[in-house]
């Protein structure tokens, strides 16, 4: 989101891990995600920690450009595990882009299986962006540059400092706990019993050694 042009290869995933894992999206996807696609799916992006494709984040105007990555055949197809044949469901909601499921991810994943990935296309695709670029006048594409990133760095430094005293004291607390959770744990679980964290703080139970210890994955799961 900070750079100027984005281009990516359509297998890749984009999303936060924020809240999930111990910090905050801040310095970046709370200041630039709003205005470039919407309050509300800025809110589930960065809160729920829900990823999306690089179809949706096409679709969404994050990227500038996607290329297929993935030969089959010797042919390449797009993203088998994302939705690119239909825009929206029966009930009119849109689906473009959205992560396959059920039997339809179960094909999906036994054509990246039968696939290759070949970054060729999306090779050319940013050779074929900057002799575009190429085809400027340096100091006004310099200028129009300058312009477009206002938007970003003024959302940047209004925040910096307060992004930057937040995430030191997180790290104390919750960026410690997170932090130590997705590190050290196994590969399926790395995340911590939020429930029991949730419950302690409700009890009035303080920030300790104890705490951060008993809330970490292979731990005894809360059922409440």
């Amino acid at each position: 989101m900070a750079c100027d042009f984005s281009i990516a290869q359509d297998l890749a995933r984009f999303g936060q891990a924020g809240p999930k894992h111990g910090s905050a999206p801040i310095g970046g996807a709370t200041d630039f995600l709003p205005p470039l696609i919407g309050a509300d799916r800025a809110m589930v992006a960065c809160v729920m920690c829900e990823p999306f494709s690089a179809h949706k984040a096409y679709h969404w105007g994050i990227l500038a450009d996607i290329a297929p990555a993935l030969k089959v055949d010797g042919q390449f197809i797009a993203n088998p595990l994302v939705e690119t044949q239909r825009f929206a469901d029966e009930y009119g909601r849109i689906v473009f882009g959205d992560f396959k499921t059920g039997e339809a991810a179960r094909q999906g994943k036994t054509l990246m299986a039968r696939g290759q990935v070949d970054l060729s296309l999306l090779d050319a695709r940013v050779e074929e962006m900057c002799a575009k670029l190429l085809l400027t006048f340096p100091d006004c594409t310099t200028k129009t540059i300058e312009e477009l990133r206002k938007p970003k760095l003024e959302a940047w430094n209004r925040n910096k400092e307060n992004h930057r005293a937040w995430l030191g004291l997180n790290m104390m607390t919750e960026g410690r706990a997170g932090f130590r959770a997705f590190n050290e744990g196994p590969k399926d679980d790395r995340e911590v019993d939020f429930i029991a964290l949730r419950q302690a703080l409700a009890r009035g139970e303080g920030w300790s050694d104890e705490l951060t210890e008993r809330i970490q994955p292979g731990r005894k799961k809360t059922n409440a």
